[in-house]
């Protein structure tokens, strides 16, 4: 989703959350908006994204909202882990579909070819390319796990 595809769509969802009155799902994509604010104001992205970009601050956005409602089953307040829950949903929903399994390994092949890497120990050199390619497309811990498969030939 380009960065006015997304911007356009976080503010009519935004609208029509307000409209229903749903308040978890209201926060969630005000603290999306927040955080796609914030990134475009860093220094160097002169105001704006690339999807890329995006794609990392959904990511990240996602990743906290998941380790909060790990924190809050661990102290057994399951009615605020509810709550992180529903909101990594409305983040996911807002993020491209991720390459997983075979389908990531068959993407990194000619990638693994290119670099001319064909054992463990070109782990790095080929994780260096896999990464930047697959930004966006999969996730960082699936893409290492695949190219390590890969590498040792298994």
């Amino acid at each position: 989703m380009s960065t006015d595809l997304l911007e356009t769509q976080l503010t009519h969802d935004l609208k029509e959350a307000m409209r229903a009155k749903a308040t978890v799902r209201l926060e969630a994509i005000r603290s999306i908006r927040t955080a796609l604010t914030m990134e475009k104001s860093n220094v160097g992205n002169r105001g704006s994204l690339t999807e890329a970009q995006e794609v990392a601050v959904l990511q990240r956005l996602k990743k906290q909202r998941q380790e909060s409602a790990d924190i809050y089953n661990q102290q057994n307040r399951s009615d605020l882990a509810t709550i992180e829950e529903e909101q990594l949903a409305v983040i996911a929903s807002y993020l491209p579909e991720m390459i997983e399994g075979a389908a990531l390994e068959e993407a990194l092949k000619p990638l693994l070819a290119q670099v001319g890497a064909s054992g463990p120990g070109d782990f790095g050199k080929a994780m260096g390319i896999c990464s930047k390619a697959m930004a966006g497309k999969a996730e960082g811990k699936a893409v290492a796990e695949a190219v390590k498969k890969l590498l040792s030939g298994n």
